[in-house]
């Protein structure tokens, strides 16, 4: 197995040195909250400066839990459950979520919604999800719990102990090394609300203001860190550094770009990008951030006519496997936008998007509604079982899933 990246080794050694990484033996760990792409909110306000982040070390392994051996002992049931993220509110726990973690072994949750009471109510869900977790369960690997917290509109955790973040594009005009302390403070907060893996930074980006208004998944919300690739690679880069220093897995999204869309793909259908080229200059930010180390890449659900006319890019194997794996060297783990209640994709039965993902080549299922995962489940279950080719996709996304989770201290 390959080294862990920089992002990596700063996430072990923030979380290590709270203490979140060395449960006692068995114990179920860490919650995961999911994107939400309607704002709300208030005023933005600038954290104090966190301390330094800690040295860096490497976890010990639990006793002969590689993320091979791991591999090795999981059922096939198991192993699908890895690859989906099934929604929860923030606020209390889907009695769905819940019982899909043992039913179908589902591996990792994400937070959604709205939460306004602060630190104390996702910790509590996030807490009985864990507690969820077993031998036969997830075979005792432990849960992403995710969210989106991105800042201004898109915050789904606010309250006591969650500091007003503000949009973006207010962000972009820190200088760098504010952002990164900022997160910092920002991800200590998101992991005492029980938050393990945050759906940001935002690496789109919108050709000018004028066009921000025009582009309603992200300019209209300002969710851009500012108007040339430049800007936003840097604090696309701070951002999730920060998040690493203070012990949260950044997720950079939306690939390859919803900056130059008309349309959002969450409430609206047939969204085509007509301009991005396979080697579009608008591919910077995500570039940096994969060779900052950034260690998952979650896909947008427009079509690029440019690139792949036929699929969505979270459905296509040029946008994944060539321009992601390929062009960029990505080795991470890439998990889809919300594949339940888009609108982008509803015309499609719902095993069918799960299994189209993990076909194209995709790791993470994202449903923020747990309503559908029974029939994503059944399908990718279903396609594994009698084709040996999706098979070993499979097996190849739950190893990317193990190994990220091995180095965050969750195997």
């Amino acid at each position: 197995m390959p080294s862990p990246t920089r992002l990596v080794q700063l996430v072990v050694a923030a979380t290590l040195a709270s203490g979140l990484l060395v449960p006692a033996a068995g114990s179920a760990h860490a919650p995961v909250a999911a994107p939400v792409d309607a704002p709300v909110d208030g005023p933005a306000q600038a954290p104090a400066p966190a301390p330094a982040p800690a040295p860096v070390v490497v976890p010990t392994e639990r006793q002969g839990r590689t993320p091979a051996a791991v591999l090795d002992r999981m059922s096939l049931r198991q192993r699908v459950g890895q690859l989906f993220v099934v929604g929860t509110p923030a606020d209390r726990v889907d009695r769905r979520t819940r019982a899909q973690i043992g039913r179908l072994h589902v591996g990792n949750v994400m937070l959604t919604g709205r939460s306004y009471g602060g630190v104390r109510p996702p910790a509590r869900v996030a807490r009985t999800l864990r507690a969820e977790v077993d031998a036969d369960s997830t075979a005792q690997v432990r849960l992403f719990v995710a969210t989106d917290q991105e800042g201004g509109l898109v915050r789904v955790l606010q309250g006591p102990g969650l500091a007003p973040i503000p949009s973006a594009l207010a962000q972009g005009r820190w200088e760098p090394h504010r952002l990164r302390r900022a997160a910092t403070t920002w991800a200590g907060q998101l992991r005492r609300a029980g938050v393990n893996l945050n759906l940001a930074p935002v690496a789109d980006t919108v050709p000018s203001r004028a066009a921000a208004r025009d582009n309603p998944p992200i300019g209209r919300y300002d969710r851009e860190f500012g108007f040339t690739t430049k800007v936003v690679a840097r604090h696309a880069v701070a951002f999730a550094r920060g998040m690493a220093d203070g012990g949260v897995v950044p997720t950079v999204k939306h690939f390859p770009g919803l900056g130059r869309v008309r349309a959002n793909p969450d409430t609206t259908a047939g969204v085509t990008d007509r301009v991005t080229t396979r080697h579009d200059r608008y591919l910077a930010p995500f570039r940096a951030a994969i060779d900052a180390g950034v260690p998952v890449v979650m896909m947008s659900t427009a079509t690029y006519q440019r690139l792949d006319r036929r699929n969505p890019a979270a459905f296509s194997r040029f946008v994944i496997g060539t321009m992601l794996r390929r062009d960029l060297g990505f080795t991470g783990v890439v998990v889809s936008d919300d594949l339940a209640r888009a609108r982008q994709v509803a015309h499609i039965p719902p095993g069918r998007r799960a299994v189209r993902f993990l076909a194209a080549g995709g790791d993470l299922v994202l449903s923020v509604d747990p309503g559908p995962v029974p029939q994503m489940y059944a399908a990718v279950l279903a396609r594994a079982r009698s084709h040996d080719g999706f098979k070993a996709l499979v097996d190849a996304a739950t190893l990317r899933v193990l190994r990220a989770k091995q180095a965050h201290g969750l195997l």
